[in-house]
């Protein structure tokens, strides 16, 4: 899957949007998007590091219209925690001397909301 294809809407609620403070992110996703597929496409997509990657399955609502009856569809929600305190990796390379790995990484996803 393409990463275009797996995010498909951002959710925007009360909650989502207080949540957004503290790295929390929430996406609606195709039904058959793994965690791992999520967590590369939100990567590829707003250049963010993501630290945690929660789905949950949403359950269409019974409606009706006059005497007929239906059903909405059934979706997936992902909530997405992304790394706000973005520093460099270190590690020991050869020889035991520390070497630094800086990707950029951005601390928020600003296109979320339309900013």
């Amino acid at each position: 899957m393409v990463a275009e294809d797996i995010i498909l809407a951002p959710v925007v609620t009360e909650k989502s949007t207080a949540d957004m403070q503290e790295g929390k992110y929430t996406f609606r996703v195709a039904k058959k998007a793994t965690k791992i597929q999520i967590r590369n496409a939100v990567e590829k997509l707003f250049e963010v590091k993501v630290l945690k990657v929660n789905t949950m399955t949403v359950q269409g609502k019974e409606k009706r219209v006059g005497v007929h009856q239906g059903k909405t569809p059934d979706w997936k929600k992902a909530i997405v925690f992304i790394d706000t305190n973005v520093s460099d990796m270190k590690y020991l390379g050869k020889g035991g001397k520390e070497v630094k790995v800086s990707k950029k990484y951005k601390d928020s996803i600003d296109e979320f909301v339309g900013a």
